[in-house]
């Protein structure tokens, strides 16, 4: 018999933001993702009333699937109906449990666990005094050096410069603290938090918490939700992100997925790139 309910490729915007608004938090990073800005790097997957999307403006592309405990079966079977379309490379968020639908196509490598935070308690921001200047992207190259020094690896795309929403604190002429986003869309008034880091040598003088609260400040007038990702034992991050009004809403892994040997011949001609 065949399958009631099917995977299949959703293009309707409208019908994507109806069904990510149940949980703006929790799908904060896909209903920004829905914004022009987006858009064009974006895949999107639906069964039912449950999401995936594969954001393939970075490489790898990235698989991001969420849901609440009662959604969890329905987006599993669209993971499992999905795995043989997904590149043959990716990285992955995750809610828990969702990595094992997974492991039948990919070796899962995982990436540490992370949470889910919001800004529920922006009252808190007024304890911090906010500072920093706006980046441009005349700041790219002095960004570079401050990640690559202070935190390499990042996810960082310099497209976002573009925003007006990095924030940043220079000392003797040199940028020593940062505050960015990941996503950051008035339209459907989410941003989430990213890129978050401090020089070396000055951390631990309140510079991180300065310019957070400076690029919250920004992002409050336009948006009605303000989330971010961090990883569970980052302690000093968190204790700093509670400290400024932030709360966990949601646990979720993270992974690198690469298609297992004797799963590559099942998979469609162009699939190493996007479904």
């Amino acid at each position: 018999m065949a399958d009631p309910m099917p995977v299949r490729a959703e293009h309707d915007r409208v019908a994507l933001a109806e069904l990510l608004r149940r949980d703006p938090v929790l799908h904060a990073y896909q209903l920004g993702d829905l914004d022009d800005f987006f858009w064009p790097y974006t895949s999107w997957f639906r069964r039912g009333d449950q999401v995936a999307l594969l954001y393939h403006g970075v490489t790898p592309p990235v698989l991001l699937a969420f849901a609440g405990p009662d959604g969890l079966p329905e987006l599993a079977a669209l993971l499992a109906d999905l795995a043989p379309m997904l590149p043959a490379r990716l990285y992955a968020h995750l809610s828990p449990g969702l990595e094992e639908v997974l492991g039948g196509w990919f070796a899962v490598d995982p990436a540490g666990a992370h949470l889910r935070m919001a800004l529920t308690d922006p009252a808190r921001l007024a304890t911090v005094t906010p500072a920093g200047e706006v980046l441009g992207e005349a700041d790219l190259s002095a960004l570079r050096a401050l990640y690559a020094l202070a935190y390499p690896g990042n996810w960082f795309d310099p497209r976002m410069l573009a925003t007006g929403q990095y924030v940043g604190i220079r000392q003797a002429g040199e940028l020593v603290a940062v505050a960015g986003v990941h996503v950051w869309s008035p339209t459907y008034r989410v941003a989430a938090l990213g890129n978050v880091t401090t020089h070396p040598r000055v951390r631990g003088q309140g510079l991180a918490a300065a310019v957070v609260a400076a690029l919250c400040g920004r992002l409050r007038g336009e948006v009605d939700h303000v989330a971010l990702n961090v990883r569970a034992d980052n302690v000093a991050a968190v204790r700093l992100y509670r400290r400024l009004g932030f709360s966990r809403v949601a646990d979720f892994g993270e992974y690198t997925l690469t298609a297992v040997t004797d799963s590559m011949s099942s998979r469609h001609a162009g699939s190493t790139t996007r479904p």
